[in-house]
């Protein structure tokens, strides 16, 4: 199998390469592979023949995004657009990463996880950019793609929640330091998503929205003492609950973006909790 992963120098696209290792995977990052230039782009597309295109390329900073809404459009509709454009040109099947930042963030219950037949409301430029992405994927190449929305991402080499926290955890003279405890979400290990579409490669029948996070829902706060559970005395420094209001951002944060994974259930396939899956990234990203 030979399998062409757009964004593949960054960390999703890296646990990917890992993860295929038994196949032949293509890197398309910059500067050789350019997906604002759909002609170029899918002239090389062409020439490699991929059985599959896994999308990961995308402008993902959520603040830099509101900041910079014509780039954000750019390069998360746009860009999507000619990838799909490019992938059916081939007849390559399409896995596109999208988020959970496509939901509103403001659950309507207690508990609530958003899933695949809910109506995306995105709040922010990040969200409705990706969210533009999703609909020329459904729009253009309906029969052979798969939109697959991740959440609170993190893996090997980052950046990424956990190696900020580690870092910042190290220092026992430090104040406490402070995480927000009114937002809640799925940590989701690259390993995690990069087997979801080990899965879903498997099933040429599927097709359409999936979500593809870890199981369970935490806060952030949650997640952070998890982290320095697990660290041990790697991580002396206290951790205290705070609130969203103490960290202004120019991009609002949803409150809960948990995602049900109704499809993969269905399927029969259940993503590692998050709490597993965090274990076994410590134990291999930073040691026993």
């Amino acid at each position: 199998m030979k399998i062409v992963v757009t964004g593949g120098k960054g960390m999703l696209g890296r646990t990917l390469q890992e993860e295929f290792a038994d196949a032949e995977v293509v890197v398309a990052d910059l500067p050789e592979w350019d997906i604002l230039d759909c002609d170029t782009f899918t002239e090389k597309l062409v020439v490699e023949k991929p059985d599959a295109v896994i999308h990961c390329a995308a402008m993902t900073k959520v603040d830099d995004c509101e900041t910079n809404r014509e780039l954000a459009f750019r390069l998360n509709e746009e860009g999507t657009r000619n990838v799909a454009l490019a992938a059916k040109s081939c007849g390559a099947r399409l896995f596109a990463i999208s988020t959970d930042y496509v939901f509103s963030g403001d659950a309507p219950k207690e508990k609530w996880a958003w899933g695949e037949l809910d109506i995306p409301r995105p709040r922010t430029v990040y969200g409705a950019s990706k969210f533009a992405g999703e609909r020329m994927v459904e729009m253009i190449y309906p029969e052979n793609s798969v939109v697959l929305r991740i959440a609170w991402l993190y893996g090997a080499g980052g950046p990424s929640f956990v190696h900020t926290m580690v870092k910042l955890g190290a220092d026992g003279n430090a104040a406490p330091l402070k995480v927000v405890d009114d937002q809640v979400g799925n940590p989701t290990s690259a390993k995690t998503v990069a087997r979801a579409i080990r899965f879903l490669m498997s099933r040429p029948d599927v097709s359409g929205t999936v979500h593809g996070t870890c199981e369970g829902i935490v806060s952030w706060h949650g997640f952070a003492e998890e982290i320095k559970r697990l660290m041990g005395e790697r991580f002396p420094r206290s951790i205290v609950p705070c609130k969203t209001e103490e960290f202004p951002r120019p991009a609002p944060r949803p409150k809960n973006s948990a995602l049900r994974k109704s499809v993969l259930n269905v399927l029969g396939y259940r993503t590692a909790p998050w709490q597993e899956a965090l274990a076994e990234f410590i134990k291999e990203e930073f040691g026993e």
